[in-house]
């Protein structure tokens, strides 16, 4: 509570305020008339397509089934590595998502993914594809693109389908690169080149 000599105090030191006869407002209507930056930007947007820069195919892929097995691992991957992937002994660090997803949209998360994976070291991760047994076609559609974008992401080394406990045939285990960061911490812990 403020007393009476505070109140008086404070009136004192406003008296000589003026009020603003102008609203104090942002002007928020949009102008009528088209500026020529405004139409120059709308005739860049049409005329010049943004360049995609995600790699992965858009195009029509070979189609699998819901109980087809995904199956890659890229040259140089040792074998006792790849089968403790597949009989999915690697702790799981992170998962992706992509069911109701669109195949644009899958494609999109899956590359984004792949590249956050890298970045915060992540090495063994799952992404959950489903396996598109309702499909009236039989054909498992993110699951088909799926198996086609992963040898295409240089940070993918291996990849299988994951054990019956973690999704079976509708996930997929993927084994990423280590990161810049991760190689060098390993040069300077064990003393290597």
């Amino acid at each position: 509570m403020t007393s009476k000599d505070e109140r008086l105090l404070f009136l004192e030191q406003m008296k000589d305020v003026q009020r603003i006869r102008r609203p104090n407002r942002a002007e928020v209507a949009t102008p009528r008339e088209l500026t020529p930056g405004h139409l120059e930007r709308q005739r860049a947007a049409v005329d010049a397509p943004s360049r995609d820069a995600n790699p992965l195919t858009a195009s029509d892929v070979d189609p699998l089934t819901a109980h087809d097995i995904l199956c890659w691992q890229r040259p140089g991957i040792q074998h006792g590595v790849f089968r403790k992937l597949r009989l999915g002994h690697y702790p799981i660090e992170a998962r992706l998502d992509l069911h109701r997803m669109t195949v644009e949209e899958a494609r999109r998360e899956v590359f984004g993914f792949v590249k956050d994976c890298v970045r915060y070291g992540l090495r063994s991760v799952i992404i959950l594809h489903g396996k598109g047994e309702r499909n009236p076609d039989g054909i498992a559609q993110l699951k088909s693109y799926l198996a086609r974008w992963l040898p295409e992401l240089d940070e993918v080394l291996a990849f299988h389908s994951a054990q019956k406990h973690h999704g079976g045939t509708g996930a997929v285990y993927v084994m990423i690169r280590k990161s810049d960061q991760q190689k060098q911490r390993n040069r300077e812990i064990h003393g290597t080149r």
